[in-house]
């Protein structure tokens, strides 16, 4: 709740700032949205990646909904490019090859998805649909060993991971000062790997089909 409401007074104070620099646009170079976004991750086993022999391993990363702020800049009135800003509180789950599920097998991960995307925008009428795609770094922070795990596994880690990241979406005009509704949707395309230790020993490692949906409605401001 405390990174809700800090998110969330960030961009207000940038919604303002912005309206106070200058009048909104529909045809402005910046547009900052403030959005709802629900962070939808698989983090299934990727088969074809070294899970330590155990081949019935499979895991599973909880669904969250989260505050985000998007900024984007507009090169013309059909191309732009756009960066989000969140931060995404998951557990991992394990299910192992005898079928045991250990629900909390990592805990507290916070994700931060650095994300940039080139967009091209197809307006139709008054609407403004458009598709995008870009790159994506995930950090990990704060993740630490399971409540559930057994007792001689001591940490888990996460490794920071690269990919790409598909979007699509709509932006619908509310009024000529530069408000709108906006809905999106993106996937994307990261295999993270995770490392689970007993002492210094690494017992199990393997890379996870992470491949989260994120899709966010919200108002945006442009100007």
């Amino acid at each position: 709740m405390k990174r809700f409401a800090l998110t969330t007074a960030a961009a207000i104070a940038a919604l303002g700032f912005a309206g106070s620099a200058q009048a909104g646009s529909p045809d402005g170079k910046l547009q900052v949205k403030l959005l709802a976004t629900a962070v939808l991750p698989d983090g299934k086993v990727d088969t074809g990646s070294p899970n330590f022999g155990l081949t019935g391993l499979d895991t599973k990363a909880n669904d969250n909904v989260v505050p985000t702020v998007a900024i984007e800049y507009f090169f013309s009135p059909n191309i732009s490019a756009e960066t989000i800003c969140c931060f995404t509180g998951h557990h991992v789950s394990v299910t192992s090859p005898a079928g045991t599920v250990y629900e909390h097998a990592i805990d507290h991960v916070l994700v931060l998805p650095a994300t940039l995307t080139l967009k091209f925008h197809l307006p139709v009428g008054g609407l403004k649909p458009y598709v995008g795609a870009g790159v994506t770094e995930f950090f990990f922070l704060g993740e630490h060993r399971g409540s559930d795990l057994p007792g001689a596994v001591t940490s888990a880690r996460l490794d920071n991971t690269f990919g790409g990241v598909v979007q699509a979406g709509i932006d619908v005009p509310i009024n000529d000062k530069g408000m709108s509704i906006s809905l999106d949707a993106k996937r994307y395309f990261v295999r993270p790997r995770s490392h689970f230790y007993a002492g210094a020993t690494e017992v199990i490692s393997a890379k996870h089909k992470l491949d989260p949906w994120v899709v966010s409605g919200g108002v945006a401001y442009r100007f």
